[in-house]
């Protein structure tokens, strides 16, 4: 049998070696598995927006959450859709509420896996909007701080490994850590969406959770798109107000401040791989355009490589297959 030419001996060291010499990996132990988990559900009810996810009876999403970890995902991101809303959003601070409900039952079947609960109230009014709003139809900012810091105790008192407010208001971080504090929770960690954007990617997110604002829009506190240098005040001010993580929302769109973000305070990030760019993979890969386990494998790839520590993405079951 003749020897290998010398190329082919190159060709073939080349790819023994080549995850040895990649410069960013990315393992099922990156990710963070979201969920929508329903009051009064008993079923898996899918989500046409987003085909592969559905919402969630509380059984269903502690099923969900062991095979995630059995596939090394080590965290699970929940989201409530409570039975009832209210111009308040008291679902969201009920002891009895969906996501608190959610987090013992997930805790008490699966002690190791860490739950993320989110934190805003846009899933619990029924207005749509992240706060309390007045009767000029705007967000009383500082209005709905005391309605977050009750939430925040109420989601550790259930077994919330780590608190994760969504909803912009400035200061929610520093009320936030001030009651997990008096209440006892001092080392439960705080991950804050830091840089979350007025983005056209939410959509499907918002027809799962039934969380479209019933007036106006959500500019008034989330991020203008087109400002940098305000994603990275901003992230230094949650750092300032107790933050322990800090995330970037979307993923793709802000590649270049999850990286300038990263540098700029050294803080483990985290990147929110969004339902709009996950419902973008899904139809190119059903319409044939793409190959989906190549197509989400590099953009997993890229959110790291850009600086990510933590990516957050309903991609996270099949990619932990696929990693594995």
């Amino acid at each position: 049998m003749p020897f290998p030419s010398t190329r082919m001996r190159r060709l073939r060291a080349t790819r023994a070696l080549r995850g040895l010499v990649r410069e960013t990996q990315v393992s099922p132990g990156d990710l963070v598995y979201p969920m929508f988990v329903a009051a009064g559900l008993d079923r898996r009810e899918p989500i046409a927006a987003m085909p592969g996810v559905s919402r969630l009876s509380i059984a269903h999403a502690v099923a969900e959450a062991g095979e995630a970890s059995a596939l090394g995902i080590p965290a699970v991101l929940l989201f409530g859709i409570p039975a009832a809303k209210d111009p308040e959003g008291s679902g969201a601070w009920d002891d009895d509420g969906i996501v608190q409900l959610a987090t013992a039952a997930i805790k008490e079947a699966h002690p190791d896996t860490l739950v993320v609960a989110d934190l805003c109230l846009c899933e619990y009014t029924d207005h749509g909007h992240c706060g309390l709003v007045r009767i000029d139809g705007s967000v009383d900012n500082d209005g709905t701080l005391e309605l977050l810091a009750r939430t925040a105790v109420s989601q550790a008192r259930a077994g919330a490994d780590v608190i994760a407010p969504s909803d912009m208001m400035d200061g929610r971080v520093g009320a936030i850590r001030a009651a997990l504090d008096d209440e006892g929770f001092a080392e439960l960690p705080v991950m804050s969406y830091s840089a979350k954007f007025a983005s056209a990617f939410y959509g499907p997110f918002r027809e799962a959770a039934g969380s479209a604002p019933a007036f106006g829009d959500r500019r008034g506190y989330q991020m203008d798109p087109a400002n940098g240098r305000e994603a990275l005040r901003e992230a230094r001010l949650d750092v300032e107000e107790g933050a322990d993580i800090l995330m970037v929302k979307p993923a793709l769109p802000y590649l270049d401040l999850i990286r300038r973000i990263k540098d700029d305070t050294g803080m483990p990030m985290a990147a929110y791989h969004v339902s709009g760019e996950y419902a973008m993979l899904e139809a190119a890969a059903a319409a044939g355009y793409l190959d989906k386990r190549a197509a989400v494998l590099e953009t997993l790839t890229s959110i790291k490589r850009a600086g990510a520590d933590i990516v957050i993405t309903y991609h996270a079951k099949e990619a932990a297959e696929w990693l594995s």
